[in-house]
């Protein structure tokens, strides 16, 4: 490590210094003594001896909470911290404890509100696309297949493979969904996931097609999701008695475990894994997308996939590559059930605490980020401890926790703390000609898991929305993710990092 960055003696020292000259000055300001002055004196001796740490980033780990922009990341600070006995806002995330952090705009080049495909291929490739397109630049308009190889980008996969990095992809979505897909395939459309949708005379393969190709190519080492039907032929069923899509004639799984690649179906196979030994696995835990951390059976947790990716790729001395996303965070959202958004929203804060439980911040960049915003919204005005899922009750003025009575709106009703802009739970409903009449709730309704947030406009589904995101990162170069940026320059520091001094 350069001389430059403090040892840990220093750092104390340093830290020790700025909380003396605080002391002295202390006659100056009468809050001296309140705890929250206190707080903020030795988070800035922290701040004060931070050093940049420009070393070569050995390891990247890129986190993506699907749909997890700066409204949802703090709903989900809130249940995390209320679980635990807390008031919830006084919580810190796993990922807010790196000390670099910057917002990030999301748009693509043709969308204001943007979609995880254009966002997947912005981190992944360092370019902005258009929506709906994977690994591809701008210049191909959605589902023409002749444009894909004229467009094609390289991806940060390809480029760490390159450096003979050892390389995974993990996601609780379908591996062949758009963000996770944006890693290491190229297709003029996200919906590509297998070879019923292409049109015809389409010469590019599937995303499928194009992930097992990557596998065999020893290009991905490691690859856990969800998403089996797309690699199995119609005619096959799969472990759980679910029928495979493609009608192409093709298991692609038996294709991949011929050329040496290690298929595991559930948890108790995933627990067997020797993932020490370097080994090339596919883990494909359902038909379609992997469960929510509420119903999680029989599957593993985002946090064990993360945990057993880093062990199967730390043996290369050249360092690993791996792309994370929580993907659920973003169906739930859309569902407008705020509940298992929130759930799944721990579940990747505790993959990100094993992340960085199992790595040394001097050799490993670990970036954590969303793709997008949702249409959360926040109401007011609620007093401290109202639980994130439930109810809003009221200020309490003469102490620091909320009244034991909701509020209530102009329509004499009671309203939730979080509800959404748009969704299927719309107030406006269709048999009144759109009118909105808000029927009563109760706590115990509100508190359920299967609950739906209230929302205003009536759409199909919760909508994503065009607001900045944050990007929390801790490690070599991570000091380089600062103030606002456009979402394509993460790509530019992860590929520095690898390449540096």
């Amino acid at each position: 490590m350069k001389a430059r960055i403090m040892t840990g003696l220093a750092l104390a020292l340093s830290a020790s210094t700025v909380l003396a000259q605080a002391a002295l000055a202390q006659d100056a300001v009468p809050q001296a003594s309140n705890s929250w002055y206190q707080a903020g004196q030795i988070t800035l001796a922290e701040k004060l001896a931070e050093q940049p740490n420009t070393a070569k980033a050995k390891n990247i780990i890129l986190m993506i909470s699907d749909g997890n922009g700066v409204g949802t990341n703090y709903a989900t600070r809130l249940y995390y911290g209320q679980k635990d006995g807390g008031f919830g806002d006084e919580a810190v995330l796993p990922q807010e404890h790196f000390p670099n952090l910057a917002l990030v705009k999301t748009y693509n080049v043709n969308a204001q509100t943007p979609d995880s495909a254009g966002t997947g291929t912005a981190m992944h490739a360092g370019v902005k696309t258009k929506a709906g397109v994977i690994g591809v630049s701008e210049g191909l308009n959605r589902g023409d297949c002749s444009q894909v190889e004229a467009n094609k980008v390289k991806s940060i996969v390809s480029v760490m493979d390159e450096m003979g990095k050892s390389v995974g992809v993990v996601s609780t979505a379908r591996l062949t969904h758009a963000t996770s897909a944006s890693a290491y395939a190229h297709s003029a459309d996200r919906d590509f996931e297998d070879n019923t949708s292409l049109p015809e005379g389409c010469s590019v393969k599937d995303i499928a097609d194009q992930l097992i190709d990557a596998m065999k190519a020893g290009t991905v080492d490691i690859a856990m999701g969800g998403g089996r039907r797309h690699f199995l032929p119609s005619n096959v069923t799969d472990s759980e008695g679910e029928p495979g899509q493609r009608t192409d004639g093709r298991n692609l799984l038996e294709e991949a475990a011929s050329a040496g690649v290690q298929i595991v179906f559930n948890d108790t196979e995933f627990a067997a894994l020797p993932m020490a030994d370097n080994a090339s696995v596919l883990g494909l835990f359902e038909s379609s997308h992997m469960k929510f951390e509420h119903d999680r059976t029989g599957e593993p947790s985002l946090a064990e996939m993360v945990e057993a990716s880093i062990k199967g790729l730390q043996n290369n001395e050249n360092g690993f590559f791996l792309t994370v996303e929580a993907g659920r965070v973003d169906h739930a959202l859309h569902d407008g059930n705020l509940y298992r958004a929130v759930t799944d929203g721990v579940a990747f804060a505790e993959a990100v605490a094993k992340a960085a439980e199992l790595t040394n911040a001097q050799d490993t960049l670990i970036i954590v980020t969303a793709d997008h915003e949702h249409a959360i919204a926040f109401n007011g005005y609620c007093g401290r401890g109202t639980p994130i899922t439930g109810l809003c009750y009221g200020i309490d003025k003469a102490g620091i926790k909320h009244l034991d009575t909701p509020k209530t709106a102009k329509d004499g009703q009671p309203y939730t703390v979080v509800g959404y802009l748009n969704g299927a739970s719309s107030v406006l409903r269709k048999d009144m000609n759109y009118a909105g009449v808000r029927p009563a709730i109760t706590q115990e309704e509100v508190t359920d898991p299967d609950y739906l947030q209230q929302a205003l406009i009536p759409m199909a589904g919760e909508t994503h929305s065009g607001e900045d995101v944050a990007v929390y990162a801790r490690g070599p170069w991570a000091h380089l993710f600062d103030g606002t940026i456009e979402q394509n320059f993460i790509f530019h520091v992860m590929k520095y990092a690898a390449e540096a001094n």
